[in-house]
């Protein structure tokens, strides 16, 4: 099937099977390899990505269900000029990784949750990032980057 959307700001099609996933097709098609495949059954959340603005997990997604669809990955969060996103700066900043194989994921989730909860408390951005696992980190700097990447978001 011929699916077309745009991928970080560019118009993209790919020619899939109906049942490829859209991380695959971002993947395998689109060599967007940023959205990594943690276990296929959207309990990780490393596969996270932006669709028409809100974060899900693209190995719970078919690629023909993104069709005429806003994508973003974690490629598309920096500016033009490779300026990072206020959060991936977050990241950096407050080592908010170890391997960095849950980053892009957590990242993307992070996003989200401050475009949708601006004010999250502590215990509130543990709660709304319960759908992504690291498995290295023990969350504490993750949240902080968090929150420094939400006041930063706001304009702090």
């Amino acid at each position: 099937m011929q699916v077309q959307f745009t991928v970080n700001g560019r118009a993209a099609s790919v020619d899939v099977p109906p049942n490829t996933l859209l991380v695959h097709a971002l993947r395998e098609h689109l060599m967007l390899t940023g959205t990594h495949v943690g276990c296929d059954t959207s309990q990780c959340g490393a596969c996270t990505v932006h669709v028409n603005g809100r974060a899900v997990k693209s190995c719970a997604m078919l690629a023909v269900q993104a069709q005429g669809a806003e994508v973003t990955t974690i490629e598309g969060m920096a500016t033009a000029d490779g300026t990072m996103h206020p959060m991936q700066a977050a990241f950096k900043e407050c080592h908010g990784l170890q391997c960095g194989f849950c980053t892009p994921g957590m990242v993307m989730s992070a996003v989200d949750l401050c475009k949708n909860h601006p004010n999250a408390s502590e215990g509130e951005i543990r709660e709304l990032l319960e759908g992504n696992i690291c498995r290295c980190t023990g969350y504490q700097n993750i949240v902080r980057a968090v929150q420094v990447g939400q006041k930063a978001m706001a304009g702090a």
